[in-house]
């Protein structure tokens, strides 16, 4: 992105307002704010993400790639949630003015994304700053009044779910970014590209929704790490979790390079950036939630168990390994600090 493209308003008018796709609350992007009605007997979720360059993705990747997983991570929390994802508001901040190439193939991956999400853009922000290239995304979604599913409300003795493979985008960071371990894994160009194309374009489960909000006790999505974000959701509920390792679901390729190096184990259970959905179940409910989740094309798969209270927080989550070894995990996911 070294050479000007086209100014502020044009990009509003002829890259962002297309975007819209004639959303009435919208306002053509022509007003300060976006006014949006909220249907009857529902209540509004609101989540913000933010993913800049060299932090969150790296600066040579595809725009279009870019433009999917930005939106991809957010609407990922409000699925988490229980939550149809209805529209989003997006703050653009450049180091450099942009090439039109760059916004065109950018805004057709936002445009894939909404198409797969079902959301439309209603406002946002465009600026120029010091600093990397930065995508903030604030996602808004409905949810029937008192329904919300969330992250603090697990009980012991739930059984724990999650949708999806786990470990794929990990891998795929690993690939991509040429680390001396990625480089020793046995790999056939089918199984890097599939592990690089999950940490690309992750696949928020929109069709979970209604069975979340119908079963689960609690949920949240997985974003910094599984073993990380099931430590917060036991520290809210005040509970504690068990992971039983060999009941993670992994996908062909990453089951390939565990059978070759069986630690990586600990970068499918720590890893980050898949945007699955973890959740607790009540064990009266755990059929039922498999069957509606099938019915809505989305595999569960349960990994583990909600306990009691633990009695220190450093023993809230711990992994379960073959041989029946309970242990804690040195670093149970990514921290942005």
């Amino acid at each position: 992105m070294t050479a000007p493209a086209i100014g502020e308003q044009a990009i509003i008018a002829n890259i962002l307002e297309p975007l819209t796709r004639r959303h009435p609350g919208a306002l053509g992007l022509a007003d300060d704010a976006a006014l949006l009605p909220v249907p009857a007997g529902h209540e509004i979720v609101a989540t913000m993400d933010a993913i800049a360059a060299g932090v969150h993705f790296f600066p040579n990747d595809s725009p279009a790639d870019l433009g999917w997983k930005a939106l991809a991570v957010n609407v990922s929390d409000l699925i988490a949630k229980g939550a149809e994802p209805h529209a989003y508001l997006m703050s653009l901040a450049f180091p450099d003015p942009p090439q039109i190439t760059w916004l065109e193939q950018f805004a057709n991956g936002l445009t894939q994304a909404q198409q797969a999400f079902g959301i439309t853009l209603v406002g946002g922000d465009t600026d120029r700053r010091p600093g990397p290239l930065s995508v903030t995304i604030t996602a808004l979604g409905f949810v029937p009044a008192g329904r919300m599913v969330r992250r603090g409300t697990a009980q012991p003795g739930d059984s724990l779910f999650m949708t999806g493979t786990l470990g794929d985008s990990a891998l795929g960071l690993a690939l991509r970014g040429r680390t001396s371990r990625a480089k020793g894994w046995p790999m056939r160009d089918t199984d890097r590209d599939w592990l690089e194309h999950r940490y690309l374009r992750p696949q928020p489960r929109v069709g979970i929704i209604q069975a979340l909000r119908d079963h689960a006790s609690a949920a949240m999505d997985i974003s910094d790490g599984l073993m990380k974000d099931l430590g917060r959701m036991a520290k809210a509920s005040d509970v504690s979790a068990i992971v039983d390792a060999d009941r993670i679901p992994l996908s062909d390729a990453a089951r390939a390079i565990v059978s070759a190096d069986p630690d990586t184990i600990d970068i499918i259970a720590t890893g980050g950036d898949d945007y699955e959905v973890l959740a607790s179940v009540p064990p009266s409910s755990a059929e039922a939630f498999r069957r509606d989740a099938a019915s809505a094309g989305v595999i569960v798969s349960e990994i583990g168990t909600i306990g009691q209270r633990p009695e220190a927080e450093t023993d809230s989550v711990t992994l379960r390994k073959r041989d029946g070894t309970v242990r804690l995990v040195a670093r149970p996911g990514y921290d942005h600090f």
